[in-house]
């Protein structure tokens, strides 16, 4: 059988390998650094959250809900989600109609929300501050260990057959006749193709595809911080905030994990990222002012290291490459792209085996940027 070529050994390439390797596709996975390197790795558990989702990947959401609880049972593993409810804090009198619109709307994709009012937050919540007036409520979201799951994907790929050769850096895809027909790695090699591409690279996508299209993505070098041990640490569920740059989660051994998207600065020479003082100093002070007894926090950890692809209208674009007929694409996951992705996955590896895009996928389409006449 003709052997399939994916590029990136993130959460969706190893999921996809697997995916397709499983149903007797000949796969090789080529990853430029290791498994779990870039932004399906680095420290702390990411967020499995549909609340305050946008409208397009709720579908996407209410299928992927359903895998995360059983996912470790699937990938033999020791359990790799935690259903901790997610909160999303709202201090301002404005932000209260938007809220209202999210519970209806999110209760119509079958994932429970409810919106409470200060009293039942501080129920649930009893550390936030005077200032907090509401929040919506999602107890089925929780949190998940991205590095651990994405290794188990990787791990399942192999058991299947998968070729996984990491440090391999791809500078271009080879056309001839309108198929991906090889890869040129940046030592100047050839990788050929025999079967579909698929481009899962997330940072890399946009210069990968850019002969045959022009993706409104850029990268961003997101931080995350992990404080050092606290005595008494208040969040107790996956903390939002509605308009404040910050995310909450609680970590092991009384950790708080505290990001949201401020930015640290990336270096393209290195390849590597750093936090800047002024972020560190800023997520800090939003997570003080939202839950007080937290004056004084510590941190032990402040990582930028790990590229994030955003997108311009915040979803990502998940499509068949324009010009290439054996080539798929994924980018642009705007932050939110963790969660999503073993419905993403299972999805992407159905349009691939029988030729018909899922109508769940339909709104990542590259088309949606096209010119108009």
């Amino acid at each position: 059988m003709a052997r399939t070529i994916i590029v990136g050994g993130g959460v969706y390439g190893t999921a996809i390998a697997w995916g397709l390797a499983s149903r007797g596709v000949e796969v090789q996975l080529l990853e430029a650094q290791t498994v779990a390197s870039g932004a399906s790795g680095g420290p702390g558990r990411r967020g499995v959250r549909a609340n305050y989702r946008d409208h397009r990947e709720l579908p996407l959401m209410a299928r992927a809900r359903e895998i995360w609880p059983g996912l470790h049972e699937t990938l033999g593993t020791d359990p790799l989600f935690e259903r901790t409810g997610h909160l999303m804090l709202i201090e301002r009198e404005r932000d209260l109609a938007n809220a209202e619109a999210r519970v209806v709307l999110q209760n119509r994709h079958g994932i429970p929300t409810s919106m409470l009012p200060a009293a039942a937050v501080r129920d649930l919540e009893p550390g936030v501050a005077p200032s907090i007036i509401a929040a919506v409520h999602c107890p089925g979201d929780g949190v998940s260990d991205h590095t651990a799951t994405t290794k188990a994907f990787a791990a399942k790929a192999n058991e299947v057959g998968v070729d996984l050769r990491q440090g391999v850096r791809i500078a271009n895809v080879i056309e001839r006749n309108g198929r991906a027909v090889a890869l040129e790695t940046v030592e100047g090699d050839e990788i050929q193709i025999g079967g579909d591409l698929f481009l899962f690279a997330n940072s890399s996508v946009r210069d990968l595809v850019r002969p045959w299209a022009e993706l409104p993505t850029w990268n961003l070098a997101l931080q995350v911080l992990v404080s050092r041990p606290l005595a008494d640490n208040p969040v107790r569920h996956l903390i939002g905030h509605a308009s404040r740059t910050l995310s909450l989660k609680a970590e092991e051994g009384g950790r708080l994990m505290i990001s949201g998207g401020h930015l640290g600065h990336w270096d393209p020479e290195t390849r590597t990222g750093s936090a800047l003082p002024d972020a560190i100093k800023a997520n800090v002070a939003d997570a003080v002012a939202v839950y007080p007894s937290l004056a004084g926090l510590e941190v032990e950890v402040a990582d930028a290291n790990h590229l994030e692809a955003e997108s311009l209208d915040s979803i990502p674009t998940i499509d068949r490459v324009p010009g290439l007929s054996n080539a798929f694409m994924g980018c642009g996951w705007t932050g939110h792209g963790w969660a999503i992705a073993p419905a993403v996955a299972e999805l992407v590896t159905s349009w691939a085996l029988d030729g018909t895009r899922p109508q769940a996928l339909a709104p990542f389409g590259y088309a949606r940027f096209a010119t108009q006449s």
